[in-house]
């Protein structure tokens, strides 16, 4: 396996994590919409004056009740929280990847201008090179 095969591929494989990055990104945003959204409907179903009376009248019920309301809490309060910190480090990363970015660019255009490559005729090439490689190795 060449250089220029291994860097493509990393290439690749960084691009893949950026899709990946923009999935969490959206999970993430979910989260810190639809976690507060969640606890502010169970608190004003606990604290409604309608909650008691249904404790004292439906003696099972009301403890189902308040032991779903609670849990919906506490899960929505760890989902924010994860939220939370899902997408501040969803934050840092896509700025790393920007700094990836622009020092790549200015690396092709330096290794462009020193050799005088031509950036659509060097994929060219790399293609091609790469479908000798395949068939060198399908021979071999």
């Amino acid at each position: 396996m060449s250089r220029s095969d291994i860097l493509s591929l990393l290439d690749d494989f960084i691009e893949q994590i950026n899709q990946i990055r923009r999935t969490l990104f959206g999970v993430s945003i979910s989260a810190l919409l639809l976690s507060p959204l969640a606890i502010v409907l169970s608190i004003y179903l606990i604290l409604h004056p309608s909650f008691f009376a249904i404790l004292e009248i439906e003696n099972e019920f009301g403890l189902v009740l308040s032991v779903l309301l609670s849990a919906v809490i506490l899960i929505s309060s760890i989902w924010l929280i994860t939220g939370i910190r899902q997408y501040l480090s969803l934050s840092s990363w896509n700025n790393r990847y920007k700094e990836y970015n622009e020092q790549k660019q200015k690396i092709d255009k330096m290794i462009e201008s020193k050799y005088g490559l031509d950036n659509n005729n060097n994929n060219y090439n790399n293609n091609n090179l790469q479908q000798k490689d395949f068939k060198n190795d399908s021979v071999s």
